[in-house]
């Protein structure tokens, strides 16, 4: 037993500087009077996504009529925003999220994430806090903005919302390397997120943060469609030195289209071979009786501690990462 790792794999100093930026962060709320809120991590419904896939456990112990399945929360998102329909106000949440994904120097399948919700903010103006706020924690330059479009552009010379866009993605991915890690048959966010991944990424937000905004409308999640352009969405994500750092939208406030989009993750979760998830009709019941217009970000909090000490590796900023719970 005595060969056991069981240290931390975070220094003391990574420790202290996480206490100091979630006080950092506090700090930056309470000036900006966001209220500070907890919701459960343990919800009866998951995620349809299928790019995520959420932790199930069972519950059975005294209390319960009969055994439940429960599911770890992915994202606070559909508990806060039960909050804001019940009148909350703005709010905000830091908190320990889990997700059955990759694990790598980036990812952990336990993780921090800091979210917020502003009530008549648009994406405009919750980038603009959120820009505010990485610059007071990381001593940043502010951000860069492009939209999503104007990244394929100008570094693919793609244009992702144009009909042709598929085969001169394929086309570039091959010649790149990546032959094989998608094909025809996969669908066009399939390969635009790969592109994005593997071959924008990398290249954006190397001196100062970059916002890329307005994803496709095929991958809004919860966000609302834009007016002036139905191809694309009031979704933004925030990268930095090679890390995606946040995902936000202007949220959807129908419950009716919110339905329809998580009904049809399951159709495509069947044609993928996943299996379907139950909706979070809490969730849905709020969004039916009113969120009020705001918009809402997430934020890997991990993330941006690595970015603050300057590590490559999420072990160096974590106690006991996966490989040492």
């Amino acid at each position: 037993m005595s060969g056991i790792e069981w240290r931390p794999t975070a220094s003391w100093q990574a420790i202290k500087e996480r206490a100091e930026m979630q006080q950092c962060i506090r700090a930056f709320f309470a000036k900006r009077n966001v209220l500070e809120v907890e919701t459960p991590i343990l919800a009866r419904a998951g995620v349809t996504d299928v790019h995520l896939c959420n932790v199930v456990t069972r519950l059975q112990g005294p209390g319960m009529p009969e055994p439940q399945n429960f599911y770890l929360q992915t994202s606070p998102e559909y508990a806060m925003k039960r909050l804001l329909a019940a009148g909350s106000g703005a709010i905000f949440q830091l908190c320990k999220v889990v997700r059955d994904d990759e694990i790598s120097c980036r990812h952990n399948p336990e993780f921090s994430m800091l979210e917020w919700y502003r009530p008549e903010y648009d994406d405009a103006a919750l980038m603009a806090e959120l820009d505010a706020l990485v610059q007071e924690v990381l001593g940043c330059e502010p951000a860069e903005y492009l939209t999503y479009q104007q990244a394929f552009l100008s570094i693919l010379d793609i244009d992702p919302l144009h009909s042709d866009a598929k085969p001169a993605l394929l086309k570039v991915l091959s010649e790149r390397g990546y032959d094989g890690a998608v094909n025809e048959s996969d669908n066009l966010d399939t390969i635009l997120q790969l592109a994005m991944s593997v071959l924008i990424e990398p290249v954006i937000g190397q001196r100062r943060p970059c916002f890329v905004s307005h994803f496709p409308a095929s991958q809004a999640a919860l966000a609302r469609i834009a007016v002036a352009d139905h191809r694309v969405s009031h979704r933004f994500e925030l990268f930095f030195q090679g890390l995606e750092l946040a995902n936000g939208f202007w949220e959807l406030a129908d419950a009716q289209q919110q339905r329809g989009r998580f009904l049809a993750d399951n159709v495509e979760r069947e044609r993928l071979g996943l299996a379907t998830q139950p909706l979070d009709e809490r969730f849905l019941a709020a969004l039916e009786h009113g969120l009020p217009d705001c918009s809402g970000v997430a934020v890997g909090l991990d993330r941006l501690l690595m970015l603050r000490l300057g590590v490559k590796d999420i072990a160096e900023i974590l106690t006991f990462p996966v490989s040492r719970a």
